[in-house]
Parts: structure tokens; sequence; C-alpha cells
């Protein structure tokens, strides 16, 4: 559940509200099969606006352990020039951590932990919509620095929100490309380098009302997440949004 910009961020910009909302999310791909929950603000202001998320996954199945085996949020700031509101700098932060069981030598279980490197991004934003605000597109360039992995990366995103039948059903999410190089160990002993990674969260929503919504996110990556290759994870879902 990564960077969604949900509610419609410009909607919420030109009616000066701010939005708040808490996602539960069972994911059933393969070697998943855990709980997430996510927890977003979006609140705007005079001079732009501040965006966070928090995710947490309990239990998956690869990790082996209990409770919560991973944490992870990213916070952004965008800035509105006063002569071009359309085109908005910004910068944005990513990290998080993660634990993990294994088997000692004598077959006793033991614990083990890692950390998600910290990842520092600049660059700007560009935004589309339609006169009512019901379908928004926000396209950003980013310059990317991932603490010791990769000096200079790069890395592309698309962030939608599109509503249907008087904003009963919201088809919204996000798509990342960036550069960062893994390595990927084969069953031969060989080394599977690559340098690139795609990120992708779409996301279906059935409005049930003002505040609760149902419906599914479906992850679909590229080498991302210590996984080589392609990768597609989809999840039922409720959310609330305050």
């Amino acid at each position: 559940m990564k960077q969604l910009f949900t509610l419609g961020i410009l909607l919420l910009v030109c009616a000066g509200t701010m939005a708040q909302n808490v996602q539960l999310h069972y994911d059933m791909g393969e070697t998943r099969k855990m709980v997430t929950t996510t927890v977003e603000m979006f609140r705007p202001d005079d001079f732009g606006s501040t965006f966070f998320f928090i995710d947490m996954d309990y239990g998956s199945k690869a990790s082996g352990v209990d409770g919560i085996n991973l944490a992870y949020w990213e916070i952004a700031r965008s800035f509105s020039p006063f002569t071009n509101k359309a085109i908005e700098p910004r910068i944005e932060y990513n990290g998080g951590f993660g634990r993990f069981a294994y088997a000692n030598e004598d077959g006793s279980s033991a614990q083990g932990a890692y950390s998600i490197n910290s990842a520092w991004l600049c660059g700007a934003q560009y935004t589309w919509h339609t006169d009512d605000f019901s379908k928004v597109l926000t396209l950003q360039g980013n310059y990317k620095y991932i603490k010791d992995k990769t000096d200079k990366s790069f890395q592309i995103t698309a962030v939608w929100n599109l509503n249907f039948f008087n904003r009963k059903f919201t088809a919204m999410g996000f798509a990342d490309f960036w550069k960062e190089g893994n390595e990927f160990f084969q069953p031969d002993g060989a080394v599977e380098k690559t340098d690139f990674v795609f990120l992708t969260e779409p996301q279906f929503w059935y409005n049930a009302g003002a505040h609760f919504s149902i419906g599914s996110e479906i992850e679909i990556s590229s080498n991302f997440g210590g996984n080589e290759g392609f990768m597609v994870n989809p999840t039922v879902a409720g959310k609330w949004t305050f």
C-alpha cells in the first residue's frame, strides 16, 4: 500500500478540506496470506499539501512470525507556486523495517530483523483533472537517493483517481518505475543482477456511503521487495474515511 493519494487530492485542495482514512486488507498472494493495515492522511494548506501513509503487515506466511512483521511509511510535501499551481515542486521520504523467523542449526527457532533502506526524493509533479474533479491524474518526476545503495537514481510516478456512477465506484492507485540495483541468488549459486524496479497498486472501491468502502487492491510488481521477476498479489479490503 504505497503512495496512495486517495479521495481525489485536487478535489480536496479546491474544497479546502483534509482527509484521513484507514484501510484493512487481506493479502491473498501465494507467499503472503497476511493482513495489512494502512493509515493515510492528506492535508492541503495555502502553500501546498502534505501526504503520508503508514503500512503494517501482520504475520505473513513468508516471514513466519506472529504480530507485526513489517512497518513502512512514506511522507511527501508538495509546494504550490503562485504562478502555476498545476506544476508543484515536491520532496518525499520513504523508510521502514521488518522481521522474520528462522531455524538455528540445533533446530530451535529464532528471529531476525532488517531495515528498508531510507530513500529521499525531490522533483516536481503536474496534474490534470476534469472540470468537476471526478477524474484526476498526476505525473511525477523525481531524483532519488537510496541510502547505502544507490546514490544517483530516478523515479517516475503516475497517480490516478477516477470516480464513476455519481462517485459510487472509484478506481485509483499509482504506478512507480525507478532505478535500483538488486541481486538475486539462483539455485545453482549464480547471481542475477537487475537495475530497475516496477510497482503498481490499482485499487477498486465500491463506496457504500460517505465513510465506508469495500473493494480490492492488486499489487503488480517486477523485482520488488526481494522478489525477482514479475509478481501479482491481490487483496480484499475495507476502508473507512473520516
